[in-house]
């Protein structure tokens, strides 16, 4: 019932409920009884999403605290224990808590072999823990397990599958972070390649890694190259989101910036900044941070062309949106 609940949005009742059976069930069959870790996860994970973190983190504390009791610390369900906790670790902040969590979970569920090694729990907890790796600034050691995610999938489902796309672009992500672009670069035709060969060439999602490279090629200083991956990437996202849409005001944003590095006309680049502003207003609100980036742009092109008298509405609207801003980073 709780997980029925749950599901249809009446968190508050589903959470009320699994506190209800958890108290029935430490009643009849104890405190450390193994059935009380079902009703614990769920009303864990409901607790996470209305954002009680102290309250979630007691819940999964008490999953690992009874796996550990009933199955000794190298149990494979301590290791999955564990990287429940580390989620709420990440919801509160402690990033580095969360690693050593995650670390400590992968290890476990290794040495216990209670989960195969493809499984995709354990993919996905490599790609969590690289994420906070990259966060910190540990993006070696992030990469490594990039590297072993790939590696792992080349070798249960083959090379060129269209499952190793996404570690293909996590790590070409990686390599760009760290301003290696050459090597982000291969990674990415690597990823298109295989693409290429499993949908169709105006697939929408082709459009993530095409954009990718197309900032790697422009941070490589090869604007041409660039410039022709970006309108196809304007091209298709047009057909399949519709000109207004933000996937669109993404691929315009990038095509701005190489088309400037290329010395286009001033007046084409403005109309492009306009439409972007235009889409970025509807989606994120004309107050937000986005708005505000693309304000400076488009003033900064009406100064430029001598249309200054055109800019002054925006530049006080722009003053408002850095006054917030500012106030809001001193806050």
């Amino acid at each position: 019932m709780a997980k029925v609940l749950g599901s249809t949005g009446k968190t508050k009742k589903a959470i009320e409920t699994y506190h209800r059976v958890v108290k029935i069930l430490e009643s009849s069959r104890g405190e450390d009884c193994e059935e009380l870790v079902v009703p614990l996860f769920g009303m864990g994970n409901l607790l996470l999403k209305e954002r009680r973190v102290t309250d979630a983190e007691n819940a999964f504390n008490r999953i690992l605290t009874t796996y550990m009791k009933l199955y000794g610390e190298n149990d494979g369900r301590v290791g999955l224990s564990m990287s429940y906790l580390a989620r709420v670790k990440c919801a509160k902040g402690d990033v580095n808590e969360a690693i050593d969590l995650y670390k400590e979970a992968l290890r476990r569920l290794k040495v216990s072999d209670y989960i195969a090694i493809n499984d995709h729990i354990m993919e996905k907890m490599r790609v969590d823990l690289a994420e906070l790796l990259h966060a910190v600034g540990r993006g070696e050691e992030g990469r490594m397990l990039l590297e072993e995610c790939l590696l792992i999938t080349e070798k249960f489902k083959g090379e060129g599958h269209p499952s190793s796309v996404s570690h293909l672009v996590n790590l070409a992500t990686s390599y760009s972070q760290s301003k290696l672009f050459a090597e982000a670069e291969r990674l990415l035709r690597m990823s298109l390649q295989i693409m290429f060969k499993n949908v169709s060439p105006d697939d929408q999602s082709i459009t993530f890694p095409m954009l990718h490279l197309a900032v790697t090629l422009y941070n490589l200083n090869r604007n041409e190259e660039a410039e022709k991956h970006a309108l196809e990437v304007l091209r298709i996202r047009e057909r399949a989101f519709g000109e207004n849409s933000l996937p669109v005001g993404e691929a315009l944003d990038c095509l701005v910036s190489i088309q400037t590095q290329l010395g286009k006309d001033d007046g084409e680049l403005l109309e492009l900044l306009k439409r972007v502003l235009k889409i970025q207003e509807k989606a994120f609100g004309t107050d937000s941070e986005e708005v505000m980036e693309t304000l400076k742009k488009v003033v900064y092109y009406l100064e430029k062309m001598g249309r200054k008298h055109e800019g002054l509405p925006l530049e006080r609207r722009l003053s408002k949106l850095r006054t917030k801003y500012k106030q809001m980073v001193q806050y």
